[in-house]
């Protein structure tokens, strides 16, 4: 019997193909999907690892995160230079990186921080950034990339840039006067930190002494105040957020308390981990469309395939009545049937597996590159198994179809004058 669907299926070729590429095409948009979904999810969990608080000025956790990791947004209020201090001074602490956000470079956020950010941020499996080249900022006027801003602008080492005041539709005034050098180039991480300026804190206070009104002042735009790495800078008056790691987890909920109800200033602390998955609860409405839409277009792969076989099974009539007429029992009949489907239930399964892996192999650096996104070459996983085998059961559910009206009526409708 399995020699004779093979030749069967052989002889109907064409049809055979197209309904192998429909049903591939189905469980690549499914699984796809799934793998998308659960690879972008890991992705937003890994852009930070091992920091266990950020403490801004009191907001919604969800804003808190988006615009203090994910440079999404902007603060509606900074931190006090002094409540920091008071705040990283915490016997619980272990260390603090304080970040200052605001002006852009090219439409890319520049981030002032201290050089403790590339000592103490650990993204993915509390990985440590790595620079490709160079070194981190020491000097007022240096700057470190992150990897999407020196391939994307061309950027190399000892070039000077220059930094714009403010960020999108408000960034309008450079501070020309106070050109910073590329002293870094990070290695890709796949987080936002691929496209971000890193300057030093002094470096960002410096470009701003008379600012204070928005815009530069007679001294600042007389270049007065232009770059000189001599002379001290004062410390910030503010920064708009800060990363906390602690000595001991059992301090966490403690330490965030402490913030919370900290008399000085109305801030706010919150866990990475539960502000990510607030987060995801958010995009969740489109990550069931998405899956949805996966789904209907694979039911609609497998009535293609149903209306194939019963058409390729009222062109085989008389075929089936031969069978039955050289002794093949009614029961073979619907074998015949349920293994062709099998066959093209598993082949196109296989085929469609296939073209999903190329394609993450194709499009892997791009997704990396392009949209910061880590796709992982692994096995399929214990859901994409499930589905997997949720489709081959479905389909050889709805095979029963024409395998039944094959079992009945292969005779009669073989033999008949019509």
């Amino acid at each position: 019997m399995l020699k004779i669907a093979l030749r069967s299926l052989l002889h109907r070729r064409l049809t055979v193909c197209l309904t192998l590429l429909t049903i591939a095409l189905s469980v690549l948009l499914l699984v796809g999907v799934e793998r998308l979904r659960t690879e972008a999810r890991q992705s937003f969990a890994n852009t930070v690892s091992g920091t266990d608080l950020i403490v801004g000025a009191r907001t919604g956790s969800v804003q808190l995160l988006l615009y203090s990791v994910f440079r999404v947004g902007s603060a509606t209020n900074n931190i006090g230079w002094d409540s920091y201090q008071a705040l990283a001074k915490d016997r619980r602490v272990a260390w603090t990186v304080p970040v200052s956000l605001g002006d852009s470079h090219h439409g890319f956020a520049v981030l002032g921080t201290t050089p403790d950010y590339f000592r103490h941020l650990r993204y993915a499996d509390n990985r440590p950034l790595q620079l490709a080249s160079g070194q981190v900022f020491s000097r007022t006027h240096d700057a470190v990339l992150g990897a999407q801003v020196a391939r994307k602008l061309g950027y190399q080492l000892g070039q000077k840039i220059v930094l714009t005041h403010g960020s999108g539709e408000g960034a309008l005034s450079e501070h020309s006067d106070q050109p910073f050098t590329i002293v870094g180039i990070l290695a890709p991480t796949g987080t936002p930190v691929d496209d971000t300026v890193h300057v030093s804190l002094d470096g960002l206070t410096a470009i701003h002494e008379g600012w204070e009104s928005g815009s530069a002042s007679l001294l600042a735009s007389s270049g007065v105040l232009a770059a000189d790495e001599s002379r001290a800078i004062p410390p910030p008056s503010s920064i708009t957020a800060f990363y906390v790691g602690l000595k001991s987890r059992t301090g966490l909920f403690g330490y965030q308390r402490s913030v919370n109800q900290y008399p000085d200033e109305t801030l706010m602390a919150i866990l990475p981990g539960v502000a990510l998955s607030e987060l995801w609860q958010l995009m969740r409405i489109a990550e069931q469309a998405l899956q949805f839409v996966a789904a209907f277009v694979l039911v609609i792969g497998l009535l293609g395939m149903l209306t194939a076989l019963l058409t390729g099974l009222n062109e085989r009539r008389r075929e089936m009545a031969i069978l039955r007429s050289v002794g093949a029992r009614t029961w073979q009949i619907f074998a015949l049937v349920m293994g062709e489907t099998a066959l093209l239930l598993i082949s196109g399964i296989t085929l469609g597996m296939g073209l999903l892996y190329t394609l993450l192999f194709a499009c892997r650096p791009i997704l990396r590159q392009v949209y910061s996104l880590n796709i992982g070459i692994a096995a399929p996983s214990l859901l994409e198994w499930l589905m997997l085998g949720l489709t081959l059961a479905v389909g050889l559910i709805i095979s029963a179809i024409p395998a039944w009206r094959a079992y009945r009526l292969s005779l009669a409708d073989g033999l008949s004058p019509h």
